[in-house]
């Protein structure tokens, strides 16, 4: 048999991760770290105010587009897969960071000029962190709204735990700081320590490895670049 493969995106992320793998012919379980929720809408977004947008996950984009028929202000993106979650939804102007909310911060002092107006940031309660506070100085006003909820799970998935538990269980892909936390929260609660010892973990950024480094894995790698074709390339290297 082939390697097992552990993923911990939320479902909604995960369809193309889960084709490439099956591609590869990698074994793969799911185990969602966090469940995404979308609330009903009360009202339609006025746009009008806003000279562009600011996505920092797809689920930012999903979130909007319930909200909005307008695709015509520019779309200042994370990184790649929150982009194309914006071209399949039909967004005409599109600019992404290919990388992180630091990396997301910069491409928006160079594309946008704060003096032409707010920005909307459709996002989650919780985020990686806050662009609001890091582009204050340069006079920029960001309007953040909670769109949708990320919620964290408390459980791994039967079949998960008993491959853990069962030691076969080759490699765990991360993908963001949040489910990084989370499972590390898991793993001390159900007492599995000593059953990744040899686990493999593969992280989007370093700011994902930060958060899993208390545990003790059999080795930990970092993406050269933060997307999912980095990530699945260092899959394959990692398990030839």
């Amino acid at each position: 048999m082939g390697p097992l493969v552990l993923n911990t995106r939320p479902d909604t992320d995960s369809a193309d991760l889960i084709a490439a793998l099956d591609q590869r012919g990698y074994r793969h379980l799911s185990a969602p770290m966090l469940e995404i929720t979308f609330p009903e809408p009360e009202k339609s977004l006025d746009t009008s105010p806003y000279q562009a947008l600011i996505f920092t996950s797809a689920n930012g984009v999903r979130a909007f587009a319930r909200l909005s028929d307008d695709r015509s202000l520019p779309a200042l993106c994370v990184g790649d897969a929150t982009a194309r979650i914006c071209r399949e939804l039909g967004f005409e102007h599109i600019h992404s960071a290919n990388g992180d909310i630091h990396d997301l911060a910069a491409l928006i002092r160079e594309k946008i000029d704060p003096a032409s107006g707010p920005l909307f940031h459709p996002a989650a309660r919780k985020t990686a962190g806050d662009l609001g506070q890091m582009l204050r100085e340069d006079g920029y006003q960001i309007d953040r709204q909670t769109v949708y909820e990320a919620v964290a799970s408390t459980e791994l998935p039967q079949d998960a735990l008993n491959a853990l538990i069962g030691h076969d269980v080759d490699t765990v892909l991360f993908f963001s700081p949040r489910t990084a936390e989370t499972f590390v929260k898991i793993i001390h609660r159900y007492k599995l320590e000593g059953d990744l010892a040899g686990v493999s973990a593969i992280c989007l950024s370093p700011a994902v490895q930060s958060r899993i480094c208390d545990l003790t894995w059999h080795r930990t790698h970092v993406a050269s670049q933060p997307t999912q074709e980095y990530l699945l390339s260092l899959l394959d290297q990692s398990l030839s």
